[in-house]
């Protein structure tokens, strides 16, 4: 099973100087957001293609929500497949295996043209195995770097999750000059130099112990803590995807942008998230990760209740860069603390919480094509995601006391 390891010369030397740089393995941990970027890059693909795609297909508001969220959860499916192959075959080939999958995927869609919904729901699926990249690019930098340094490791490593604005930028703009199905072949380009990058950099750390059977890779599930740590992630994390995926959509029909214009602002909001996600991961290596996530997830309840209730696009767009700030931290605090209680089980316990992570992220990217539909205004959806954060604070001040006291790490790391 895979864990989070560090030979004693190394735990040592970061003991000794207290650099974060020097107490891991940098060529992997580059690899790992390589990979883990470009693969995001193409998981929320149909996201900014959607308003094309809808056109030429004539789809629902109902089902172009289905479509963007259909990438997420078997996303959050395959995770949990990744995270069984990380532990029996390293990260370093399940990330190999992965990726062949999408190129190979995307290339045939490229070839043989998606003409229907349902072609997009078995394009959505390929995807999936990008989006359970999650469940390889982590476990493959944290096992390099001691407890001090995970936040920030797994932070770095997480913050692939800004491929998301590579999508948002630039596959508009190409669907516009060489049509929408063509950008699904022009991605295959990207993904090719980055696997070869990945192939040459990456590098499986030493000492991980042998697979064990297939049932005690889901023992974390026994505990409770493992499903607090999921339920925390539904929240941080799908909101990130959910709105990465949801906003090329709301943004086209609330107010009436372009494909183009709505790649901006959804970059400009996806962008931020991403780029906090490290600092969420530092700021709770700092101050511990229960309280970084008190302050995310209020905010984060704040500011979508804020969009819900505002109207006008210079308002709403300034709410969700402040409530995708809000769930790039959660994102980087949750995973401070995931390696604090299941060091032994991060590489399943990463494919577990990513799944939560993904299905929270399905929810809300179909529950506001269905809310559009059903009530003609996004505005339910965000509002319960919205409720969803403050019931995530109320857990949270429920489990705060017990994971100080009894964790293993708590007298050495912030928790």
């Amino acid at each position: 099973m895979a864990t989070a390891f560090w030979d004693d010369t190394k735990k040592r030397k970061a003991t000794d100087d207290g650099g974060f740089w020097s107490s891991g393995h940098v060529p992997t941990l580059i690899a790992a957001f390589l990979y883990f970027d470009l693969a995001f890059m193409v998981w929320v693909l149909l996201g900014p293609l959607a308003p094309q795609i809808a056109t030429t297909l004539a789809l629902t508001p109902a089902q172009k929500g289905v479509m963007v969220a259909v990438p997420t959860l078997a996303g959050a499916v395959l995770r949990v497949v990744n995270g069984l192959l990380v532990d029996r075959i390293g990260p370093k080939r399940a990330g190999a295996i992965s990726q062949i999958i999408v190129i190979a995927g995307l290339f045939s869609a490229w070839m043989l043209g998606v003409t229907s919904f349902g072609g997009t729901l078995a394009l959505g699926v390929i995807l999936g195995f990008a989006g359970a990249s999650f469940a390889i690019a982590l476990p493959l930098a944290s096992r390099w770097y001691p407890p001090e340094h995970q936040g920030k490791a797994m932070g770095l490593a997480g913050m692939g999750n800004s491929g998301t604005v590579l999508a948002a930028l630039f596959a508009p703009a190409l669907a516009k000059l060489f049509g929408w199905n063509a950008v699904l072949g022009l991605a295959c380009l990207p993904l090719s130099i980055v696997f070869i990058a990945y192939m040459v950099m990456a590098k499986d750390a030493p000492g991980a112990p042998p697979p064990r059977r297939f049932v005690e890779y889901l023992a974390p599930l026994r505990q409770a803590d493992a499903w607090w740590l999921m339920g925390f992630y539904a929240v941080t994390f799908g909101g990130f995807v959910g709105l990465a995926a949801s906003l090329p959509i709301y943004f086209t029909d609330r107010f009436g942008l372009t494909p183009i214009q709505a790649g901006y602002a959804t970059a400009a909001c996806v962008f931020a998230g991403s780029l906090v996600r490290p600092m969420g991961g530092a700021l709770a290596d700092a101050i511990g990760g229960v309280k970084a996530l008190t302050g995310v997830f209020l905010a984060a309840a704040l500011t979508l209740t804020g969009v819900a209730l505002v109207d006008g696009f210079a308002p709403s767009l300034a709410l969700f860069v402040l409530s995708m700030l809000a769930l790039g931290v959660g994102n980087g605090a949750v995973f401070q603390l995931v390696p604090q209680r299941f060091a032994a089980e991060i590489g399943v316990m990463t494919g577990l919480v990513g799944m939560a992570g993904g299905i929270g992220g399905f929810y809300l990217a179909s529950s506001l094509g269905f809310a559009k539909q059903w009530t003609g205004s996004f505005s339910p959806g965000f509002l319960i995601f919205a409720a969803l954060g403050i019931l995530a604070v109320t857990g949270l001040t429920l489990v705060k006391a017990r994971w100080r006291r009894d964790w293993a790490t708590a007298g050495t790391v912030r928790i």
